[in-house]
């Protein structure tokens, strides 16, 4: 069993395409309308190479800006002879769905996530429904800069734009056709304002269950607002105030989940993953650097090896297909069940969960105490050079020095950040004061190396 990774794990760099899309303020570069209108010509020039009549289809969570980004996209990729065909409102997973049902060549989703309302994003899907590989991802971005010269499309060769109004339904009979008999159940559910508002409640009351959501009015402006995934504290109270079997909550564009049991206490990606791995009969998962080495070893009494990788879910997934597993995911709700769907789905997950446990005929306060986290402590440093830090050998010899104290009793790991000039010491234990000493040691090692 792998208990640290004191190396720094190498990303992915692209100067637009994060590990999930472009993302960036709204109306701000990038994300102004004239580029996003030529990220869709570069993006239609790439796709027409592959096929010369290619079909795109977009969806969107319930920003306010979504409605900009989406014709400015559409805009690009009509100028470049690819047929655009829009599905309104629609989680992510929905969209990668889509993809596949009607068979388009592409699929993108204009969503931030979990951002503020400010935020947006783009995203693309393949064919397939997964997400698309870097090398498309770096052929879209290189193909920017040559549009100028490219021959204009005009009459029959221009793409068209349509409307799909079944594209909530269609989506809607797939979730219907993976949910358990939730006879009896009663859920609170917080949908974020985002993009399950309608979906998911329906779904989960089709299901049997007495759902009372709230966070269903977007406004635009509303999407994350002091709700959703990353803000459980009003679902906590109103699962306790209305003695709910249970709370569920979706991120804005509804492609994750977390729970709360029926005390108040989150249950997340974690416990899900251990549940999952039981009623399943996994014999391998995989998660990220960031999960709890208590999931580790609850895993391995139930004879089940993880498997870590990287953070973000396109990691995960590229683990998970690399092995031929069928589960994985990360802490914060981001679970992939790639024998079902090929990219992450929160209600698509709840309802998994929720299977399982009935499955297993037990409760999430159950699962919640059974799973006991270990202590966990996370410093950034602020460096000069955060990939250098893993080559120095004074780093080195420390990160193998705290190994070698916890034996086996905990974890070590140092990663950059993504987005800063930071590098993150996680140290993970059973001794709450001991990891927290090695951690502040590490820290000080790195700010002495003055990079």
């Amino acid at each position: 069993m792998t208990r640290s990774s004191a190396s720094l794990i190498p990303v992915p760099q692209r100067q637009f395409f994060g590990t999930d899309g472009v993302r960036a303020v709204a109306g701000a570069f990038p994300l102004t309308p004239l580029w996003v209108m030529q990220l869709g010509a570069a993006a239609g020039e790439v796709l027409r190479a592959r096929n010369p009549r290619a079909s795109v289809v977009i969806g969107k969570d319930t920003r306010q800006s979504g409605d900009m980004l989406e014709a400015a996209l559409a805009a690009g990729l009509t100028s470049r002879g690819v047929n655009v065909t829009h599905l309104g409102v629609l989680p992510t997973p929905g969209v990668s769905y889509l993809t596949r049902e009607l068979k388009a060549d592409a699929g993108v989703v204009i969503s931030a996530s979990h951002n503020p309302y400010q935020d947006n994003g783009i995203k693309f899907f393949g064919a397939t429904g997964e997400k698309l590989s870097d090398t498309l991802e770096a052929q879209m971005e290189a193909q920017m800069s040559q549009l100028e010269n490219l021959p204009p499309v005009t009459g029959v060769e221009m793409g068209s734009v349509t409307n799909y109004t079944e594209a909530e339904r269609l989506y809607a009979s797939f979730l219907r056709s993976q949910a358990p008999d939730l006879s009896g159940m009663r859920i609170a559910m917080d949908c974020a304002n985002g993009a399950a508002y309608r979906i998911a409640p329906r779904i989960f009351q089709a299901a049997g269950a007495d759902v009372f959501a709230v966070y269903t009015n977007p406004d635009g402006r509303n999407i994350n607002h002091n709700c959703g995934s990353t803000h459980l504290a009003h679902l906590k109270q109103l699962v306790q105030s209305g003695a709910y079997d249970l709370g569920v909550a979706f991120d804005g564009d509804a492609d994750r989940c977390l729970f709360v049991d029926s005390r108040g206490n989150e249950v997340h990606g974690d416990h899900m993953l251990l549940l999952a791995a039981r009623a399943r009969g996994e014999r391998s998962v995989v998660t990220t650097i960031m999960s709890n080495m208590a999931l580790e070893v609850m895993l391995q009494e139930s004879g089940v090896a993880l498997e870590r990788t990287a953070v973000g879910d396109r990691y995960v997934h590229e683990r998970m297909q690399a092995k031929g597993l069928h589960l994985g995911g990360e802490q914060s709700g981001h679970i992939l069940f790639l024998d079902v769907s090929p990219t992450g789905d929160g209600v698509l997950s709840a309802l998994l969960t929720l299977k399982a446990m009935r499955q297993l005929g037990t409760t999430l306060d159950a699962l919640h105490d059974e799973l006991v986290m270990f202590p966990q402590t996370l410093l950034n440093v602020r460096v000069k050079d955060k990939q250098a830090i893993s080559r120095d050998p004074q780093v080195q010899a420390a990160v193998r020095a705290a190994e070698v104290q916890l034996s086996g009793r905990g974890r070590v790991n140092l990663r950059p950040s993504g987005t800063e000039s930071l590098v993150r010491v996680m140290v993970e234990g059973q001794d709450a004061k001991e990891i927290h000493e090695l951690a502040r040691h590490l820290v000080s090692v790195i700010e002495g190396i003055g990079d």
